[in-house]
């Protein structure tokens, strides 16, 4: 009886241990089934990711379409400002006292078209006929002749004007003028 005892006891232990290991492998064996899939790498990869990726472009997208949209309606603010402030000051385009390169800017204006300086602005009649435009005398100081030219007095093509005084200009008599300027100017 004692090894009859010990075949059971054997058995009984053999059965403990191959129990539990049976139902984890049912367990395991019903996991990534139809119904219930297993997530995998390639699943990740070929389904989940291109579909945030889409959904984050489309979120990129329409927020950009949004500043894009605020931005413009910013800067149609400030030129209709810069425009109304042109208006009331009786300007009408302007360009800046220099960029800092000092460079000369070709400006082409039309018959009866006028270019008004700021103090230490520089003209260069280049093509056409002009005349000097000033209040009050003097009214440009001709460079390249050392003199000065008096309001209505004709420019000489290729000679250097400096307009001493804000408010002094050049007025187009031809149909096409062309001019060198440098510094700050705006045009009627």
């Amino acid at each position: 009886m004692k090894q009859r005892s010990r075949w059971t006891i054997r058995l009984a232990a053999a059965a403990l241990v191959c129990v539990p290991l049976v139902g984890a492998a049912l367990a395991a064996g019903q996991q990534g089934s139809q119904g219930d899939p297993l997530v995998t790498l390639s699943y990740l990869e070929k389904k989940v990711t291109p579909g945030l990726l889409e959904q984050v472009d489309e979120r990129i997208s329409q927020r950009e379409g949004e500043l894009r949209g605020q931005l413009s309606a910013l800067v149609d603010q400030y030129v209709k400002e810069v425009e109304d402030k042109l208006r009331l000051s009786g300007g009408g385009s302007s360009v800046p006292a220099g960029d800092g390169s000092g460079a000369y800017q070709v400006v082409t204006l039309s018959a009866g078209q006028t270019i008004t300086g700021n103090g230490a602005c520089e003209f260069l009649l280049r093509t056409g006929t002009a005349v000097c435009v000033a209040e009050s005398a003097p009214g440009l100081v001709d460079m390249t002749g050392g003199g000065t030219l008096a309001a209505g007095g004709a420019l000489t093509a290729n000679h250097l004007y400096l307009a001493t005084i804000s408010g002094r200009g050049v007025k187009a008599s031809s149909a096409s003028v062309t001019l060198m300027v440098r510094g700050g100017y705006v045009i009627t």
